[in-house]
């Protein structure tokens, strides 16, 4: 994931030569470079735009280059700074690398030299937000599956393809445990921000009191404990996506924050009094009625409608049970890396269909993971299941609404293969197994 490409410098230094020249030698495709002559000229660039490295001369005609750079580290936190000084203002420089310079160089200084200690600076800028991005990202999302070949799947899956390239904000509804994280995760890999980071954050876990200094970030001493300036998660998400689970969570104020961002790309960190902007894509997702919540007062009814510009609505399990034999297959798939692979015995798939499973997708997955605890010999029956599954009442396999195991599983093949018009590849994604797999099935079932 190509996260923080191409570098972005910022030069600050009152002789217009240095300038010309930095933008001339630095700027190709790894680097982009603005150049500023007065500390004025350089805060109007940062409230556009981001930036990886500054380059500041000590000397300004407009601020003194110490406080200059306690400035700029409590405005830019995840931003190194470079001074540049002459020979008489070393003891200045090594001060300021007391208060958190990267390095200084002095005048003369060859372009090689700046540009290594650039290089270095920006490595450490990487480092430290990709350790932040760590906190707020899942590993699993390099090939999100939403499993399933269900008329209802389908749709979901269409409709996730058209809205993926777009930026518009996408509202994700369905019951608890549906699988509204893998529709955000299937989104994000299919757009054209998918080289930049998907920020995950359930807004029902903030704590209510600090759900705006984690958003929008804090300035050094916004309140008490805020011993230095912090980046929120809008400014992780930059040129990425922002996906705020359970959005019905977050408190009224601070809907009204995050409706101006949506509006124009622009927030405040807590206790700063400058915009700063930002590029970012959104995703929600509720298990609420959001429509009940404006009309109970308890959602802001403008944010409503500006998050709802394109919905979907994932359907619970129970009204798509004949997916079940599918999303069991993937999750013993998953649960047998490294070891025997699992199998269920026929009666488990009968109670399995029989369930209402108020949990979705979720329960299901941590049935089966219950069922390999409880395997003998890789077989889980039915006495693996949890109680109220198990003494759920069997559905029979004469009854005319489900067939036996088998022919459950060669119709939904079937159906997929004629869906993906004969193509394996295409039809193992959507099955959620390997190809090799899908090559034996359909050997096994004749339907080569």
């Amino acid at each position: 994931m190509t996260i923080f490409d191409p570098i972005r410098i910022l030069l600050i230094d009152d002789e217009e030569s240095i300038r010309r020249l930095a933008e001339k030698e630095f700027s190709d495709m790894r680097r982009t470079v603005r150049t500023a002559g007065s500390a004025h000229e350089a805060f109007d660039l940062i409230r556009q735009q981001q930036f990886d490295v500054i380059v500041l001369d000590i000397r300004l005609p407009d601020a003194d280059g110490l406080e200059l750079l306690e400035r700029l580290r409590e405005t830019l936190p995840d931003v190194e700074v470079i001074l540049i000084t002459g020979h008489g203002n070393i003891d200045s420089a090594v001060e300021a690398m007391k208060i958190g310079a990267y390095d200084y160089i002095t005048k003369p200084f060859a372009l090689d030299r700046l540009e290594l200690v650039i290089e270095k600076a920006y490595q450490r800028v990487r480092l430290q937000r990709e350790n932040r991005l760590l906190r707020h990202t899942q590993s699993d999302q390099s090939s999100p599956r939403f499993i399933g070949s269900s008329l209802a799947i389908q749709h979901i899956q269409y409709l996730i393809s058209k809205v993926a390239p777009t930026d518009v904000p996408v509202l994700i509804t369905g019951e608890s445990g549906a699988g509204k994280d893998v529709v955000a995760r299937a989104i994000h890999s299919a757009s054209k921000r998918n080289d930049h980071p998907l920020i995950i954050k359930n807004c029902g876990t903030m704590q209510k009191e600090l759900i705006r200094s984690e958003l929008f970030g804090y300035c050094k001493g916004a309140f008490t404990g805020a011993t230095e300036s912090q980046e929120g998660l809008l400014a992780l998400a930059h040129l990425g996506t922002l996906f705020l689970d359970e959005i019905g969570e977050l408190p009224l104020e601070v809907q009204a924050s995050l409706l101006r961002v949506l509006e124009n790309q622009t927030y405040r960190r807590v206790g700063d009094k400058q915009e700063r902007q930002v590029d970012v894509r959104f995703l929600f997702a509720t298990n609420r009625n959001l429509v009940e919540e404006v009309k109970a007062g308890r959602f802001h009814e403008a944010l409503f409608h500006r998050i709802n510009v394109f919905q979907l609505d994932l359907p619970p399990l129970r009204q798509r049970k004949e997916d079940i034999p599918l999303l069991v297959e993937y999750f013993l798939g998953q649960l047998s890396v490294g070891k025997s692979p699992y199998r269920i015995s026929k009666n488990v798939m009968e109670h399995l269909l029989a369930y209402h499973w108020p949990g979705n997708v979720r329960e299901l997955r941590n049935v089966m993971e219950r069922g390999t605890i409880l395997s003998e010999n890789g077989v889980i029956t039915a006495q693996a299941l949890p109680r109220e599954i198990a003494e759920q009442e069997p559905t029979s396999t004469t009854n005319s609404s489900f067939l036996s195991l088998r022919d459950i599983e060669k119709r939904h093949i079937q159906q997929v293969m004629e869906h993906a018009a004969g193509n394996r590849s295409q039809a193992a994604d959507l099955l959620g197994i390997s190809r090799k797999t899908l090559y034996r099935k359909l050997k096994e079932y004749g339907l080569e």
